[in-house]
């Protein structure tokens, strides 16, 4: 889903309210703009304001608080990753082709999710990141300890690795999109109705217009928000890559 579009079409769909309300209020006659018609309009969209805000602001406070357990996911992959490298360390020098595995493992997750190109970005569940996952843990399974102390340290490994493939796989539930079509469709409705009341009832003069058009431009940013920080890949606010750089950049040493 993209988050600019998305916006466009919410910042369209509040100024077409307002230039609709504008439009319709000239071919109203004068009685169906008293004063006890204006109250029975403005108390019906206090309403869908109420709801509207709540809605905006529930979304605003879900969205990020999503965005921020990815960044801590991958925080967490980083630490295991560092431990998993430290603990075959203390296994010997048997041990240095899966620290080499490992070390190719999360130089392809970070090549998968960060390339130089964008458009080349994949999915954390991508089949190489899968394909080198599974070499990793192959080659910790092949380890033959010597002695009670490596047989401690391999069973070790094998936890940590187990709990790589777990954080992995939790990012990946975190890929999927969590606002569907339909909700966004009816938030648009409603600010556009929102709008249109706002138009309706707006003096005719650049100032008013000037004022309702930020109104819907900052409606439309945070519309932006809640749907760019739905995708931590894919939009222009991303998850940082810096956690599992520098945990690449510790491996092996």
């Amino acid at each position: 889903m993209n988050s600019i579009l998305v916006a466009a079409i919410v910042f369209g769909s509040a100024l077409g309210g307002v230039l609709v309300g504008m439009f319709v209020r000239r071919l109203l006659p004068d009685e169906y703009l008293q004063h006890e018609t204006k109250e029975t309009i403005r108390l019906a969209t206090a309403l869908i304001a109420t709801m509207a805000a709540l809605v905006l602001g529930l979304l605003v406070s879900a969205a990020k608080s999503s965005f921020d357990e990815e960044t801590s996911g991958f925080r967490q992959l980083a630490l295991n990753a560092v431990l998993l490298d430290r603990t075959l360390a203390q296994f010997g020098e048997d041990a240095r082709p899966a620290r080499d595995q490992l070390k190719r493992t999360i130089a392809q997750t970070v090549d998968s999710l960060w390339p130089d190109d964008p458009a080349e970005s994949s999915r954390i569940d991508d089949a190489k990141i899968t394909a080198e996952g599974s070499a990793l843990i192959d080659a910790l399974r092949g380890l033959s300890p010597h002695d009670e102390s490596q047989r401690a340290l391999k069973a070790q490994t094998l936890q940590l690795s187990s709990e790589l493939m777990r954080d992995r796989w939790r990012l990946s539930q975190g890929n999927e999109e969590s606002l569907p079509a339909p909700f966004l469709v009816v938030l648009a409705f409603w600010l556009a109705v929102l709008f249109g009341s706002f138009g309706l009832f707006a003096p005719r003069n650049a100032l008013a217009f000037a004022a309702l058009l930020v109104c819907a431009a900052s409606v439309a940013g945070a519309v932006f928000l809640i749907v760019d920080l739905d995708q931590p890949f894919d939009g222009l606010v991303k998850v940082s890559s810096s956690s599992l750089r520098d945990a690449l950049s510790k491996l092996g040493q």
